[in-house]
């Protein structure tokens, strides 16, 4: 079963981020707390066998939160492709827009880093929050329908 491992926000966007173990989504909007609301990129979610994955091919042994995602999901399978499907996270609802792209600040933070996320979809997807709900660390999460 799939669950929710670690939670982070984003307060001021490039500073670093805060660990939680709880928060609130809100529909159209995102986090509540993070920096970057509203339009495509509202949740952004990692799974954390691909950043393993990454992480082996680069070389590297880097924590999760370098990524600057805001969930870590552990046993969720087939990000790849899935734009247009809907993630349920505890209680919560997110339309998935997109692949979230790994960007030069991953080179920064260890080079071939990039490289190694390009690889099927290993940076991660984002979306569109659906409904108001909250999340918790240990919420159960699963693909709808």
């Amino acid at each position: 079963m799939a669950r929710l491992t670690r939670i982070w926000l984003k307060p001021v966007k490039g500073e670093p981020l805060q660990e939680v173990e709880h928060a609130s989504v809100r529909s159209n909007h995102g986090l509540v707390g993070n920096a970057e609301r509203g339009g495509r990129r509202q949740v952004t979610v990692l799974s954390a066998e691909d950043w393993e994955a990454a992480n082996a091919q680069a070389g590297s042994e880097l924590d999760p939160s370098a990524r600057r995602a805001n969930i870590l999901v552990t046993g969720l399978d087939n990000l790849v492709e899935s734009t247009g499907q809907v993630l349920k996270v505890g209680g919560a609802r997110i339309q998935v827009t997109g692949e979230t792209r790994p960007c030069s600040l991953m080179d920064a933070t260890h080079q071939g880093l990039r490289a190694a996320m390009e690889v099927s979809w290993r940076g991660g997807v984002h979306g569109i929050v659906l409904n108001d709900a909250d999340l918790a660390v240990g919420d159960e999460v699963s693909w709808e329908g």
